[in-house]
């Protein structure tokens, strides 16, 4: 679940009234897309579990999407010996994902299962709250 709290407007539209307009002034923004936020708070059944963090790829991660660019689905364990040297060993998942936009603030992934049975077999919800 990705926390972001959007804030009131500091003044009333103008006019005051509802279904009134005002025009937007060149330091306004809309928030970002929802993706694109800096930091997510995940979740398990109700309980936080950590925090995770957008950033770049780097060279270690670069070469691991190269060992697994063959990979069309599976999991599996990396050993250490073909990973970052400070990592034991790499847990991975590569799968099709179905990806499904309820509005602005909430999208979901569905990890599909390659038979077609049974519905998804791994959901991933984001939502800005």
């Amino acid at each position: 679940m990705i926390r972001h709290r959007r804030r009131p407007l500091p003044w009333p539209a103008a006019g005051g009234g509802a279904g009134s307009a005002r025009p937007a002034t060149a330091g306004e923004r809309s928030s970002p897309r929802l993706l694109e936020e800096p930091v997510w708070s995940a979740m398990i059944n109700g309980r936080s579990v950590g925090y995770a963090a957008q950033r770049e790829a780097t060279e270690s991660d670069m070469r691991v999407m190269q060992l697994l660019h063959a990979v069309s689905m599976g999991a599996n364990v990396l050993p250490a010996d073909m990973t970052d040297p400070a990592d034991d060993e790499l847990t991975y998942m590569r799968a099709y994902f179905h990806r499904v936009v309820g509005s602005r603030d909430s999208e979901t992934f569905y990890m599909l299962n390659p038979n077609g049975n049974n519905g998804p077999e791994l959901t991933i919800t984001f939502i800005r709250i």
